[in-house]
Protein backbone atom coordinates (compact mmCIF):
# COMPACT_ATOMS: atom_id res chain seq x y z
CA UNK A 1 0.00 0.00 0.00
CA UNK A 2 1.28 3.26 -0.59
CA UNK A 3 2.10 6.25 1.86
CA UNK A 4 2.26 9.69 1.31
CA UNK A 5 6.05 10.43 1.22
CA UNK A 6 5.55 14.77 1.08
CA UNK A 7 3.09 16.59 3.81
CA UNK A 8 1.42 19.44 1.73
CA UNK A 9 1.97 22.89 3.85
CA UNK A 10 -1.19 23.56 3.86
CA UNK A 11 -21.46 20.63 -12.60
CA UNK A 12 -22.90 22.50 -13.55
CA UNK A 13 -22.62 22.82 -17.19
CA UNK A 14 -20.45 25.91 -18.79
CA UNK A 15 -23.09 29.61 -18.98
CA UNK A 16 -23.97 29.80 -22.26
CA UNK A 17 -23.16 32.77 -22.63
CA UNK A 18 -20.16 34.76 -21.03
CA UNK A 19 -22.57 37.11 -19.95
CA UNK A 20 -24.15 34.65 -17.83
CA UNK A 21 -20.63 33.82 -16.43
CA UNK A 22 -20.24 37.57 -15.63
CA UNK A 23 -23.75 37.32 -14.00
CA UNK A 24 -22.55 34.31 -11.56
CA UNK A 25 -19.36 36.02 -10.84
CA UNK A 26 -21.69 39.30 -9.66
CA UNK A 27 -23.76 36.76 -7.64
CA UNK A 28 -21.04 35.27 -5.83
CA UNK A 29 -19.30 38.36 -4.66
CA UNK A 30 -22.77 40.74 -4.45
CA UNK A 31 -23.16 40.49 -0.71
CA UNK A 32 -21.25 42.24 1.57
CA UNK A 33 -21.68 39.88 4.28
CA UNK A 34 -20.47 37.12 2.15
CA UNK A 35 -16.88 38.61 2.59
CA UNK A 36 -16.56 38.38 6.29
CA UNK A 37 -18.91 37.90 9.05
CA UNK A 38 -20.44 41.96 9.88
CA UNK A 39 -18.61 43.96 12.40
CA UNK A 40 -18.51 47.66 13.33
CA UNK A 41 -15.86 50.63 12.53
CA UNK A 42 -12.27 50.19 10.89
CA UNK A 43 -13.24 46.18 9.69
CA UNK A 44 -16.65 46.81 8.57
CA UNK A 45 -15.22 49.53 6.13
CA UNK A 46 -12.74 47.06 4.89
CA UNK A 47 -15.21 44.61 4.66
CA UNK A 48 -17.42 47.01 2.73
CA UNK A 49 -14.86 47.94 0.11
CA UNK A 50 -13.40 44.63 -0.10
CA UNK A 51 -16.68 42.92 -1.44
CA UNK A 52 -17.40 46.54 -3.73
CA UNK A 53 -13.56 44.94 -5.50
CA UNK A 54 -15.29 41.61 -5.99
CA UNK A 55 -18.30 43.01 -7.16
CA UNK A 56 -16.39 44.94 -9.72
CA UNK A 57 -13.92 42.33 -10.69
CA UNK A 58 -17.01 40.14 -11.30
CA UNK A 59 -18.58 42.26 -13.21
CA UNK A 60 -16.17 44.20 -15.14
CA UNK A 61 -12.88 42.11 -14.74
CA UNK A 62 -8.79 42.88 -13.54
CA UNK A 63 -9.18 46.39 -14.95
CA UNK A 64 -11.95 47.50 -13.02
CA UNK A 65 -9.95 47.99 -9.64
CA UNK A 66 -9.01 51.02 -9.65
CA UNK A 67 -8.98 52.97 -6.19
CA UNK A 68 -11.68 55.35 -7.85
CA UNK A 69 -14.02 52.94 -8.75
CA UNK A 70 -13.92 50.94 -5.98
CA UNK A 71 -14.55 53.89 -3.41
CA UNK A 72 -17.27 55.24 -5.77
CA UNK A 73 -18.90 51.56 -5.83
CA UNK A 74 -19.61 51.80 -1.63
CA UNK A 75 -19.87 55.35 -1.43
CA UNK A 76 -16.43 56.48 0.25
CA UNK A 77 -13.18 58.63 -0.32
CA UNK A 78 -10.07 57.25 -2.53
CA UNK A 79 -8.32 58.13 0.50
CA UNK A 80 -10.48 55.62 2.56
CA UNK A 81 -9.45 52.89 -0.10
CA UNK A 82 -6.06 53.65 0.85
CA UNK A 83 -6.50 54.04 4.81
CA UNK A 84 -8.14 50.51 4.73
CA UNK A 85 -5.29 49.03 2.23
CA UNK A 86 -2.59 50.70 1.64
CA UNK A 87 -1.94 49.85 -2.12
CA UNK A 88 -3.47 48.70 -4.97
CA UNK A 89 -1.00 45.56 -4.21
CA UNK A 90 -2.62 44.83 -0.93
CA UNK A 91 -6.43 45.16 -1.97
CA UNK A 92 -5.35 42.64 -4.91
CA UNK A 93 -4.11 40.29 -2.23
CA UNK A 94 -7.08 41.18 -0.17
CA UNK A 95 -9.14 39.84 -3.46
CA UNK A 96 -7.15 36.75 -3.88
CA UNK A 97 -7.12 35.42 -0.14
CA UNK A 98 -10.84 35.90 -0.45
CA UNK A 99 -11.34 34.14 -3.27
CA UNK A 100 -8.89 31.43 -2.18
CA UNK A 101 -11.09 31.31 1.26
CA UNK A 102 -14.52 30.86 -0.94
CA UNK A 103 -12.80 28.08 -3.29
CA UNK A 104 -11.34 26.14 -0.57
CA UNK A 105 -15.09 26.25 1.03
CA UNK A 106 -16.32 24.98 -2.27
CA UNK A 107 -13.89 22.04 -2.32
CA UNK A 108 -14.42 20.87 1.47
CA UNK A 109 -18.49 20.99 0.66
CA UNK A 110 -17.60 18.86 -1.74
CA UNK A 111 -17.48 16.04 0.79
CA UNK A 112 -15.37 13.03 2.17
CA UNK A 113 -16.48 9.48 1.15
CA UNK A 114 -14.95 6.01 1.93
CA UNK A 115 -14.24 6.06 -1.73
CA UNK A 116 -11.52 8.80 -2.42
CA UNK A 117 -11.60 8.21 -5.93
CA UNK A 118 -14.99 9.17 -6.25
CA UNK A 119 -14.77 12.13 -4.09
CA UNK A 120 -12.06 12.98 -6.17
CA UNK A 121 -14.18 13.55 -8.88
CA UNK A 122 -16.58 15.29 -6.96
CA UNK A 123 -14.04 17.61 -5.88
CA UNK A 124 -12.82 18.30 -9.77
CA UNK A 125 -16.44 18.63 -10.67
CA UNK A 126 -16.55 21.48 -7.53
CA UNK A 127 -13.72 22.69 -8.80
CA UNK A 128 -14.71 23.29 -12.67
CA UNK A 129 -18.08 24.70 -10.93
CA UNK A 130 -16.14 27.41 -9.24
CA UNK A 131 -14.07 28.22 -11.99
CA UNK A 132 -17.20 29.13 -14.63
CA UNK A 133 -18.76 30.91 -12.07
CA UNK A 134 -15.94 32.96 -10.96
CA UNK A 135 -13.67 33.28 -14.19
CA UNK A 136 -12.61 36.69 -13.65
CA UNK A 137 -11.58 36.07 -10.09
CA UNK A 138 -10.04 32.47 -10.94
CA UNK A 139 -8.02 33.63 -13.47
CA UNK A 140 -6.36 36.23 -11.22
CA UNK A 141 -6.34 33.70 -8.06
CA UNK A 142 -3.97 31.61 -9.85
CA UNK A 143 -2.01 34.08 -11.88
CA UNK A 144 -3.43 34.15 -15.30
CA UNK A 145 -4.53 38.20 -15.06
CA UNK A 146 -2.60 38.43 -11.88
CA UNK A 147 -0.09 41.35 -11.69
CA UNK A 148 3.75 40.65 -11.25
CA UNK A 149 3.81 42.35 -7.93
CA UNK A 150 0.91 39.90 -6.69
CA UNK A 151 2.61 37.10 -7.65
CA UNK A 152 4.97 37.33 -4.84
CA UNK A 153 3.14 34.89 -2.81
CA UNK A 154 3.56 32.35 -5.59
CA UNK A 155 5.98 29.08 -4.53
CA UNK A 156 7.12 26.27 -6.90
CA UNK A 157 5.35 23.75 -5.77
CA UNK A 158 7.57 21.13 -6.50
CA UNK A 159 10.54 22.53 -3.72
CA UNK A 160 7.76 23.69 -1.36
CA UNK A 161 5.07 21.38 -1.80
CA UNK A 162 2.61 23.95 -1.59
CA UNK A 163 1.72 26.75 -4.83
CA UNK A 164 1.82 29.97 -2.58
CA UNK A 165 2.44 31.02 0.78
CA UNK A 166 -0.94 32.50 1.19
CA UNK A 167 -2.65 30.22 4.30
CA UNK A 168 -5.81 30.11 2.34
CA UNK A 169 -4.00 28.59 -0.65
CA UNK A 170 -2.37 26.09 0.97
CA UNK A 171 -5.52 25.10 2.61
CA UNK A 172 -7.06 24.72 -0.36
CA UNK A 173 -4.48 22.39 -2.42
CA UNK A 174 -4.47 20.42 0.82
CA UNK A 175 -7.75 19.41 0.54
CA UNK A 176 -6.72 17.61 -3.24
CA UNK A 177 -3.73 16.59 -1.43
CA UNK A 178 -5.74 14.99 1.15
CA UNK A 179 -7.89 13.27 -1.53
CA UNK A 180 -4.91 11.77 -3.32
CA UNK A 181 -3.53 10.81 0.22
CA UNK A 182 -6.38 8.36 1.62
CA UNK A 183 -6.52 7.07 -2.30
CA UNK A 184 -2.76 6.03 -2.17
CA UNK A 185 -3.62 4.63 1.42
CA UNK A 186 -6.29 2.31 0.72
CA UNK A 187 -4.10 1.11 -2.16
CA UNK A 188 -6.26 2.72 -5.18
CA UNK A 189 -3.63 4.37 -6.36
CA UNK A 190 0.07 3.53 -6.36
CA UNK A 191 2.10 6.88 -6.75
CA UNK A 192 4.30 7.48 -3.72
CA UNK A 193 4.70 11.02 -4.19
CA UNK A 194 0.58 11.90 -3.44
CA UNK A 195 1.49 15.73 -4.02
CA UNK A 196 2.76 15.43 -6.99
CA UNK A 197 -0.28 13.19 -8.40
CA UNK A 198 -2.27 16.53 -6.18
CA UNK A 199 0.06 18.47 -8.65
CA UNK A 200 -0.91 16.43 -11.50
CA UNK A 201 -4.40 16.52 -11.16
CA UNK A 202 -4.53 20.35 -10.63
CA UNK A 203 -2.62 20.76 -13.48
CA UNK A 204 -4.91 19.02 -15.62
CA UNK A 205 -8.05 20.29 -14.52
CA UNK A 206 -6.83 23.95 -14.52
CA UNK A 207 -6.22 23.70 -17.90
CA UNK A 208 -9.06 22.06 -18.92
CA UNK A 209 -11.27 24.83 -17.36
CA UNK A 210 -9.05 27.98 -19.13
CA UNK A 211 -9.54 25.87 -22.34
CA UNK A 212 -13.44 25.76 -21.74
CA UNK A 213 -13.79 28.90 -20.27
CA UNK A 214 -12.44 30.46 -23.75
CA UNK A 215 -14.60 28.55 -25.36
CA UNK A 216 -12.93 25.73 -26.79
CA UNK A 217 -15.10 23.08 -25.63
CA UNK A 218 -18.44 24.84 -26.48
CA UNK A 219 -20.99 26.61 -23.78
CA UNK A 220 -22.82 23.16 -22.39
CA UNK A 221 -20.20 20.88 -21.19
CA UNK A 222 -19.14 19.54 -24.52
CA UNK A 223 -16.00 18.54 -23.26
CA UNK A 224 -16.50 16.84 -19.62
CA UNK A 225 -17.53 13.27 -21.39
CA UNK A 226 -14.88 13.63 -24.56
CA UNK A 227 -12.01 15.38 -22.53
CA UNK A 228 -11.65 16.19 -18.73
CA UNK A 229 -13.60 12.69 -17.57
CA UNK A 230 -11.02 10.08 -19.86
CA UNK A 231 -8.02 12.84 -19.11
CA UNK A 232 -8.85 12.17 -15.00
CA UNK A 233 -9.24 8.35 -15.09
CA UNK A 234 -5.93 7.89 -17.86
CA UNK A 235 -4.10 10.06 -15.02
CA UNK A 236 -5.64 7.80 -12.14
CA UNK A 237 -4.79 4.49 -14.03
CA UNK A 238 -0.89 5.90 -14.51
CA UNK A 239 -0.79 6.25 -11.03
CA UNK A 240 -1.25 2.29 -10.71
CA UNK A 241 -5.22 2.85 -10.20
CA UNK A 242 -7.28 -0.26 -11.53
CA UNK A 243 -9.21 0.92 -15.04
CA UNK A 244 -12.47 -1.11 -13.61
CA UNK A 245 -12.15 0.58 -10.37
CA UNK A 246 -11.87 3.91 -11.48
CA UNK A 247 -14.44 3.59 -13.93
CA UNK A 248 -16.93 2.20 -11.24
CA UNK A 249 -15.43 5.08 -9.02
CA UNK A 250 -16.55 7.79 -11.72
CA UNK A 251 -20.33 6.29 -11.97
CA UNK A 252 -20.49 6.96 -8.04
CA UNK A 253 -19.38 10.20 -8.51
CA UNK A 254 -21.96 11.38 -11.56
CA UNK A 255 -24.53 9.57 -9.21
CA UNK A 256 -23.45 11.91 -6.41
CA UNK A 257 -23.23 15.06 -8.71
CA UNK A 258 -26.17 14.61 -10.70
CA UNK A 259 -27.98 14.11 -7.05
CA UNK A 260 -26.71 17.25 -5.82
CA UNK A 261 -27.81 19.14 -9.11
CA UNK A 262 -31.03 18.03 -8.37
CA UNK A 263 -31.35 19.66 -4.83
CA UNK A 264 -29.97 23.11 -5.40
Amino acid sequence: MATMTRKPTARRSARSSRSEAVASDEEAAAPDSAVRPESTGAQDTRTRLLAGALRLLGADGPEALQVRRIAAEVGSSTMTVYTHFGSMDELRNAVITEGLVRFGAVLSASGNTDDPIADLFVQGAAYRRFALENTHLYRMMFGVSTPKSNQKTFLDLTVENSPTALPEGQTAFGILAEVTARAAQQGRITSADTVALAAQIWSAIHGYVLLEIAGFYGSEGNGIGGVLLPLTISLLVGSGGNRDAVERSMQTAIARITAQSDTE
